[in-house]
């Protein structure tokens, strides 16, 4: 599916996430994906922390002097129907975006991977039930989930989290389940448990390091997902209102404005695009270097 990371059993039996050769982190820092990608999400990060501090211009004071101003050297991305500067609330959006993101993430994280790693250490009926559960949120596409418990609840910080990530729990939950199914029958597993190591003390020091790579994958792939989630739910009018800036918010108010003012549309768009770009590549360059089959016909690549 979509967006979905699939862990791969053969990809680290290693008991320690030590283990990681330093072979692997050269050859993804030498990818040009990684490379654009990771310089591309500093950027971002760099902007959305300090770039307000640099900017003259207030994110909400109008100035109908100047307003519906094209691309000048006082205003580079020029000025909204109104005259505000819009380079200044795009650094503003980026933050925004960041942020709820990040809470979706994180969110998603906490709930889906002890689910999953609960229910294979326990099996049986239990392990039945949520994966039916699991499957029956995957079946309904993350937007239609997301609009309906935002439109239900109304949009806030918090609500925004849990909307954008209760799709993708599903994702983590599998994911980690797959691994400890793979997992919690090895040797280095047996040997914890013989020398009277606790269920949940095995879980968590000697499976859950092994199967760390795949859900770090995942967890760049659900950032993008989840910035363009945000976005959409902006643009149709049931993201976080004023004060807050968002980009999709931006482009739904530059859409009446298309053929007089373009740069209201254009420049918040490529904001969204490149963030999401860059998450992507991150996310892709990390999947191929810690799949083994991948990295194996990389290789070979290489040396013919």
């Amino acid at each position: 599916m979509e967006g979905q990371v699939t862990y791969n059993p053969t990809a680290s039996p290693s008991p320690r996430l030590s283990r990681v050769s330093r072979r692997a982190i050269a050859a993804f820092l030498n990818d040009a994906r990684a490379l654009v990608g990771v310089t591309l999400l500093l950027l971002y990060v760099l902007i959305a922390l300090v770039g307000s501090s640099f900017s003259p211009y207030d994110t909400t004071s109008p100035n109908i002097a100047i307003r519906m101003q094209g691309p000048t050297w006082a205003h580079p991305f020029g000025t909204d129907r109104i005259g505000r500067d819009v380079a200044t609330r795009i650094i503003a959006g980026s933050r925004v975006s960041l942020q709820v993101a990040a809470g979706a993430v994180i969110v998603a994280l906490l709930l889906g991977a002890p689910l999953g790693a609960l229910a294979s250490y326990v099996g049986g009926t239990f392990d039945a039930l949520v994966q039916r559960v699991m499957e029956g949120i995957m079946a309904f596409p993350s937007l239609v989930l997301a609009l309906a418990l935002v439109a239900l609840a109304g949009p806030s910080v918090p609500m925004l989290w849990f909307a954008i990530a209760f799709s993708s729990i599903p994702r983590f939950a599998r994911i980690v389940r797959s691994g400890v199914l793979t997992h919690k029958e090895r040797e280095y597993v047996e040997a914890a448990r013989a020398m009277g190591q606790r269920p949940m003390g095995v879980l968590a020091k000697q499976i859950l390091p092994n199967i760390m790579a795949p859900i770090a994958v995942q967890i760049t792939l659900d950032f993008a997902r989840a910035i363009g989630v945000e976005a959409a739910l902006s643009y149709l009018g049931l993201g976080l209102a004023a004060p807050y800036i968002s980009w999709g918010l931006m482009v739904r108010e530059a859409q009446d404005f298309l053929e007089v003012a373009p740069w209201l549309a254009v420049f918040p768009g490529i904001a969204l695009a490149g963030v999401i770009l860059a998450f992507t590549l991150v996310g892709d360059s990390l999947r191929d270097r810690m799949d083994p089959r991948t990295r194996l016909a990389l290789s070979q690549r290489g040396q013919s």
